[in-house]
């Protein structure tokens, strides 16, 4: 069982069409795409963690020696960048949590609406 292949594509398509209807999908889709993408910033994340503190550790001096200071701006500069990006890509992942929350609030106040008015 290497692929699914191009017939169990549809199957497990038409099953979600079945299983969501076709109101939830595009939400659902979303949600994988949001998720795929946490995952990949977390993935880089750790990554760059790692690629710090093996910098960090090269960059240890021995005992009594001193960093140059040219070195440790350096230094500086790419740990406050990497904190910059981290904190830019927090701050979108919520605002588009939030923008999704309201999203679907909204939808559900639509539906409650619809609802009350096909049963008056």
């Amino acid at each position: 069982m290497d692929n699914i292949g191009f017939p169990g594509m549809i199957l497990l398509l038409i099953l979600a069409l079945v299983l969501f209807g076709p109101k939830k999908l595009p939400e659902l889709g979303r949600t994988v795409g949001l998720a795929v993408r946490e995952f990949r910033n977390a993935a880089r994340s750790v990554a760059l963690e790692e690629q710090a503190s093996s910098k960090d550790a090269a960059a240890q001096p021995a005992a009594g020696d001193d960093i140059p200071a040219a070195e440790r701006a350096k230094i500086e500069q790419e740990v406050r960048e990497r904190l910059e990006a981290e904190i830019r890509e927090r701050l979108e992942r919520e605002r588009l949590e939030k923008e999704i929350r309201d999203k679907l609030e909204m939808e559900r106040m639509v539906q409650q609406n619809e609802q009350g008015s096909v049963n008056r």
